[in-house]
């Protein structure tokens, strides 16, 4: 009698345990052995595809059968044994070197050169039907993500509704996603904290279980929320047919607060200005020093120019453009009155703001196919290809949901804009007797591009209140005279241009909202 190990192999852990093939496989090598007068002396088990090389069970043995362990090997099938052609090739020079190989199901004699010859070109089928089974595989999944579908499970927030449909909403889960994004876009929480907030509010698992600091970040960057698919392993990203749950303008903001937040600091003290201001060279916080009874902002890269500054000078520059937003008591009266008078007479139209919206989106789509065309030329190589298509979809969802927020807010602007006028006109007050805290809020909303070049401060108001700012400066640069003719002129104009700007841009006039409303 003969010693020879049984190898039998299913291609999942699920097979092994729900299926009847390991089985099958052990009876008919045992009944080839019994015909032959062989003795199985060790049993090797696996279920792990043979696709793929780095097989335990299997390498283990060969090792044995290498080491003379035992004179040989019965495996049901050659598609059992390998399915690519580096293991055969390995299980061919056990073979040349004196090592018997069956096969249970396969009368092949391998010590002849027909009977090699004949497994050679089955072992060739089994590796050309696995290629061809993962290129069938990748044209599925390829074919359901163009058709907008995402072909795994669906991730926190969203639920299945089964194959060749799109993910949906949870009805509880969607909302705590949402709030997550808000709540970490405000600067106020860390990945932690973040964690504990959302637990506390009721987001879980599919499993039930806790949304971990891993998970919280993978939810952070994925763009699936707002609507579009993005595969991590090419980089590739496809707009997608599901319903988004987070605005683009949101998920831009996280992001930023993402990048922004390497290498977090425990804070000593809370400085009015902390992470308010950058430097104009390197794009660094300046990080708030206290000397000797004052607070000094200054950037602590060592190749920078830019000089120290104290808190109280940064004071004036912010007061400085806040007061360039006060209202006179006419100018206050006027707009009240024209708003009101806009509102009853229903002259807020959103027509033209639409039809904007709409050629931008064409104009995004006309892009889209000449970057496909550069592509398919090979004008653009695979990586700047995924790139710019990745922007120009991220881009297209933002002119969506803007237009989307225009044909179902629209009800809204007159209060918007009432809201941020009157925010405007009460900025410097609400900044000289607010708490920091609330300073800062207000320095973050009204402006942006704050930064220190060399000694020179900057401060740019956003879009709205730079308009409110500069109303009555003319194109050539001089003041017009502050009549009542000349305030209803200006006002008018500024009002139609401020209508423009909330309609096409709706998260800038979001925080002003909540501002007020506060």
């Amino acid at each position: 009698m003969k010693n020879f190990y049984g190898y039998i192999r299913v291609s999942t852990a699920r097979q092994g345990e729900q299926g009847v093939s390991l089985e099958q496989q052990r009876r008919a090598i045992e009944s080839h052995a019994q015909k032959n007068g062989l003795t199985i002396q060790q049993w090797f088990e696996e279920r792990e595809t043979a696709a793929k090389r780095g097989r335990p069970v299997f390498n283990q043995m060969l090792k044995l059968l290498r080491s003379g362990k035992a004179v040989g090997v019965i495996i049901h099938k050659i598609d059992r044994s390998a399915r690519n052609l580096k293991d055969w090739a390995d299980l061919g020079e056990l073979i040349d070197s004196g090592v018997l190989v069956h096969f249970a199901n396969e009368s092949l004699d391998l010590t002849s050169r027909g009977g090699r010859l004949s497994a050679d070109i089955q072992a060739v089928v089994a590796a050309d039907y696995i290629r061809n089974l993962r290129e069938e595989t990748k044209k599925g999944f390829y074919g359901r993500l163009k058709q907008g579908l995402y072909p795994r499970p669906a991730p926190v927030g969203y639920r299945d509704q089964g194959a060749g449909r799109p993910k949906v909403p949870h009805p509880v889960e969607a909302p705590l996603v949402k709030t997550a994004f808000e709540l970490y876009s405000s600067g106020l929480y860390s990945i932690e904290r973040l964690v504990a907030e959302m637990y506390r509010q009721g987001l879980r698992t599919k499993a039930g279980r806790i949304v971990g600091p891993a998970i919280m970040l993978r939810t952070l960057h994925n763009p699936f929320y707002t609507g579009l698919i993005r595969i991590r392993k090419t980089g590739e990203t496809f707009d997608g047919a599901h319903e988004p749950i987070v605005p683009m303008a949101l998920f831009e903001r996280v992001q930023e607060t993402l990048r922004g937040k390497v290498n977090r600091r425990v804070r000593k003290f809370r400085f009015l200005f902390r992470q308010l201001f950058a430097c104009a060279d390197c794009g660094r916080c300046l990080i708030g020093e206290l000397q000797k009874g004052h607070v000094y902002y200054r950037c602590h890269a060592k190749a920078c120019p830019s000089r120290t500054l104290r808190e109280e000078t940064m004071q004036q520059h912010v007061i400085g453009q806040l007061r360039r937003l006060e209202y006179c008591q006419e100018e206050r009266q006027y707009f009240r009155d024209k708003i009101m008078q806009m509102k009853r007479l229903g002259q807020f139209q959103q027509e033209g703001a639409s039809a904007s919206l709409k050629l931008q989106l064409s104009q995004a789509e006309q892009r889209m196919s000449r970057l496909t065309d550069a592509y398919l030329d090979e004008v653009l190589d695979k990586e700047t290809f995924e790139q710019r298509k990745t922007a120009l979809l991220q881009e297209r969802r933002s002119l969506q949901d803007q237009l989307d927020s225009l044909k179902t807010g629209g009800s809204k602007v007159p209060d918007q804009l009432l809201d941020v006028v009157e925010l405007a006109g009460n900025a410097y007050l609400l900044y000289r007797f607010g708490l920091d805290e609330e300073r800062r809020d207000l320095v973050k909303r009204v402006s942006s591009n704050r930064t220190l070049n060399g000694d020179s401060l900057t401060i740019t108001l956003d879009l709205p209140f730079k308009l409110i700012a500069n109303r009555f400066t003319e194109p050539r640069g001089g003041p017009s005279r502050n009549t009542s003719r000349a305030v209803g002129r200006v006002w008018d104009a500024l009002l139609l241009r401020l209508i423009e700007v909330m309609t096409v841009h709706p998260g800038l006039t979001d925080a002003a909202h909540s501002e007020v409303a506060a």
